[in-house]
């Protein structure tokens, strides 16, 4: 198959997503999916696409037989077809839904993040499923999974999907690294200031107590 944009592994996932979690609400409009495709919560990168790229990204897997659109109604609906046409059960659909959603992540956080698609008996259950996705033939269709090392003081190895393409485990691993790095960063730098500023009124407060000017003001005479 050919691979997909960034942007219809969103689209797809979405669908995927809410035909689980929402029922009611699914086959989905496009105004749902440009919403869904863009929420804060459980995405990985979060994106700002607009109607355009959302349908565009439709068109692209209709065309892949991945999704379609249901007549009736006096709006167009779309749902996905992901598991017909990938021939998948649906436990390995619901994974590589979520790693199209959340990015890559740890059969553990798959099992936890996978509760309102799919509740999993266990971890094996979860690593069993990734591996047959991992090992499928090129008569099949080839690998949809790829496990990468496991990172220095990590307990288990992330996951990746395969479905835009092969996948450059090293450099995506570096860009974690950094990503994780810059966030730590941001935490200390956070912290910091809290700190700063708690000092801050300590020392006001004392100023204050001791009769002095608070730092930073400058105390004027008495004029009398």
């Amino acid at each position: 198959m050919e691979p997909l944009t960034l942007e219809e592994a969103r689209v797809l996932g979405t669908l995927m997503e809410k035909a689980r979690t929402v029922p009611d609400s699914y086959p989905m409009t496009l105004n749902a999916l440009v919403a869904g495709c863009n929420q804060k919560s459980a995405r990985d990168p979060v994106t700002n696409l607009s109607e355009a790229e959302v349908q565009e990204a439709l068109d692209g897997l209709k065309r892949r037989s991945l999704a379609f659109a249901t007549s009736g109604g006096r709006v167009t609906r779309w749902e996905h077809n992901f598991q017909r046409a990938m021939v998948v059960p649906e436990q390995s659909a619901v994974l590589l839904g979520l790693l199209m959603l959340r990015g890559p992540q740890t059969a553990g956080e798959l099992r936890i993040h996978s509760e309102r698609w799919y509740r999993f008996a266990d971890i094996s259950s979860v690593e069993a499923f990734l591996d047959e996705l991992r090992s499928r033939t090129e008569a099949t269709g080839g690998p949809l999974v790829v496990q990468w090392p496991r990172a220095a003081g990590a307990r288990e190895a992330r996951w990746a999907h395969l479905l835009c393409g092969p996948v450059d485990v090293a450099a995506a691993e570096a860009c974690a690294e950094a990503k994780a790095g810059n966030g730590a960063l941001a935490a200390r730098v956070s912290a910091l200031e809290e700190e700063v500023a708690e000092l801050r009124d300590l020392v006001t407060d004392l100023a204050t107590q001791l009769g002095l000017s608070p730092p930073g003001h400058q105390k004027t005479d008495d004029p009398t």
